[in-house]
């Protein structure tokens, strides 16, 4: 190189470290010397400058919307090291601010619960394929079913087995069925108690005591059995088509002749009824037979990760076994319909109705409930057992809270009735021919001055009258 001679001892520094002839540095590690702008220019070891650096990060200018190269940093070499303005760097959208840096590879590494999946023809690159959520990783390649009961775990590299969910004591659909079913035993309890304690007041004997007591039973089964669900129904309203029926023969009857039903002794109603409860009793034992008492296990669709314990039974076969009751309620309610018009003394064919309209309205909300929450077994439970609960509940309060009412409240009330309160149907005097207002006295005047009795104005009747059931019943003579 050459230099003006006046250049030639400022030069003499810088020509020292220049590499010889040879192509060896002359120089040390660590020499700098000024450049021609005063910039201060280092060299290693092997001659290399040891330059600074601007790091720019191209990106866009939010404030012009122009794609810019910014400045976020400097290197300053060995000894000042690195001035980076990390939180400046963005590799992504405003929106997004995608703070991670890009990396330049083929195919990035599978996270959990994923496997590998070569495309054909590029054996190096694969893209990553997630598992079922009831699989797990076998290996990078294969994913497996970890079968009925099980669940992967979190890390997707075994299985575990599920726990089994069934009704638990402590939860709120069950305590609300017990807490119904408690305070409908009480009741029930309570009014066998006020029964049996005046077993032979007038209240008591008018209500068929053998066929109350059956209710009875029947509503307190409905309220105790966790089994045989149809049993209580066929108790309850067996009890209750025999005596809508007799009713209806007695009225029937006295319309036609004088002439006393058949059939219609306490003994007589006790045999219909355990008849009428034989055939479900029946039906259930075939049942069982058929379709033994076992449980399984059930996974609710689209809910593998829940394993749930039911009666073996499927969804049909329990409605089939309550058509039965069903044939027994619909049959009562048309009893209760066909003899609401009979006198007052015999109103209780009132209550029957009301109690089979409503049991009606329960039973058609239960049907549609029960069998659209199949995938919730607590709701469906719930549903079956506050359902038997209502239905024992309406009988017993309509059928025998106004009788304990009076037993206990209006004893005065508790007397016999002496006359019917009716235009058809009388309580006669001991002369087969009598006019309506009865012993001779004047047309609409009450002889009688008994609870029910009721004034007639109509004119004087003659009538043949006949004793049905503890009653003389009056036949108009044309």
């Amino acid at each position: 190189m050459l230099l003006p001679d006046g250049l030639k001892d400022a030069s003499r520094p810088l020509a020292a470290s220049l590499p010889n002839d040879a192509g060896e540095w002359n120089g040390q590690a660590g020499a700098e010397d000024d450049d021609l702008v005063n910039s201060t220019v280092r060299f290693d070891e092997k001659g290399d400058a040891q330059a600074p650096y601007i790091i720019y990060n191209y990106r866009r200018n939010y404030s012009t919307g122009e794609l810019q190269y910014i400045q976020v940093g400097k290197w300053l070499g060995v000894e000042e090291g690195l001035e980076l303005m990390a939180g400046d760097i963005t590799f992504g959208s405003r929106e997004t601010h995608d703070r991670v840096i890009p990396v330049s590879v083929c195919s990035a590494e599978c996270g959990i619960g994923e496997v590998k999946k070569v495309q054909a023809g590029d054996h190096c690159c694969w893209i990553c394929t997630r598992c079922e959520p009831h699989e797990f990783v076998v290996n990078e390649s294969t994913c497996a079913d970890c079968g009925p009961s099980r669940w992967p775990h979190p890390h997707k590299r075994s299985c575990f087995d599920l726990p089994v969910q069934h009704m638990q004591w402590d939860s709120l659909f069950a305590a609300v069925p017990i807490a119904v079913a408690i305070l409908g035993i009480v009741l029930t309890c309570g009014t066998i108690a006020v029964f049996l304690r005046n077993n032979e007041t007038p209240i008591v004997k008018a209500s068929g005591r053998e066929l109350s007591y059956m209710l009875l039973s029947g509503i307190l089964i409905c309220y105790l059995m966790t089994f045989g669900v149809g049993l209580g129904f066929s108790i309850i309203y067996g009890s209750l088509l025999t005596k809508t029926n007799r009713i209806s023969r007695i009225f029937d009857s006295a319309r036609r002749s004088a002439r006393r039903p058949s059939f219609i002794s306490p003994k007589s109603q006790m045999v219909i009824t355990c008849m009428l409860i034989s055939v479900q009793v029946m039906a259930t034992l075939i049942w069982f037979v058929l379709e033994p008492p076992a449980t399984r296990t059930e996974y609710p669709e689209g809910r593998r990760n829940q394993v749930i314990l039911k009666c073996k039974i499927r969804d049909s076969s329990f409605l089939v076994s309550l058509v039965y009751n069903m044939f027994l309620i619909t049959t009562c309610t048309v009893y209760a319909i066909k003899t609401r018009k009979i006198p007052e003394n015999f109103n209780e064919s009132k209550f029957i109705g009301f109690t089979m309209y409503t049991t009606c309205i329960i039973w058609l909300a239960f049907v549609p409930i029960y069998f659209g929450t199949g995938n919730n077994f607590q709701v469906q439970i719930t549903t079956l057992c506050v359902s038997i609960s209502l239905s024992a509940y309406v009988a017993l309060f309509c059928l025998f809270s106004p009788k304990v009412y009076i037993v206990l409240f209006h004893p005065d009330k508790n007397v016999r009735k002496l006359t019917m309160n009716s235009a058809t149907y009388k309580k006669a005097p001991t002369s087969s021919t009598t006019g309506v207002g009865g012993g001779g006295g004047p047309p609409g005047h009450n002889q009688s001055g008994g609870p029910g009795a009721t004034v007639n104005n109509q004119p004087p009747t003659t009538c043949t009258t006949g004793r049905l059931h503890g009653y003389d019943v009056c036949r108009t003579m044309e």
